[in-house]
């Protein structure tokens, strides 16, 4: 669980990063999520884009994705999901 501190700290790296997930009509499913696992071990923090056309509400699609890849919720903000993991091979971010 992070603390105010952390997610402010993380908020404040996470403002320059541009989204690499997108999350459209057909919402979230198993292949996604796995990407963004992945994803998440190289960089530790990125954003995802709930598009427009997506049938399911942002909090949703934040849950679902926070669940599947056992990531931290950083922020939402707009259509746009703010996700952390602490990587185990390639750690790069020191949180306060």
């Amino acid at each position: 669980m992070l603390t105010g501190k952390q997610k402010r700290f993380l908020r404040s790296k996470a403002h320059h990063l541009n989204p690499i997930f997108q999350v459209g009509k057909g919402g979230v499913n198993e292949n996604m999520i796995k990407q963004i696992r992945e994803a998440l071990e190289a960089r530790e923090l990125l954003k995802v884009s709930v598009l427009q056309n997506c049938d399911e509400d942002r909090d949703e699609v934040a849950e679902a994705i926070v669940k599947g890849a056992a990531a931290e919720l950083v922020q939402i903000i707009g259509n746009t999901i703010v996700l952390y993991k602490e990587s185990i091979e390639n750690k790069q971010l020191v949180l306060p």
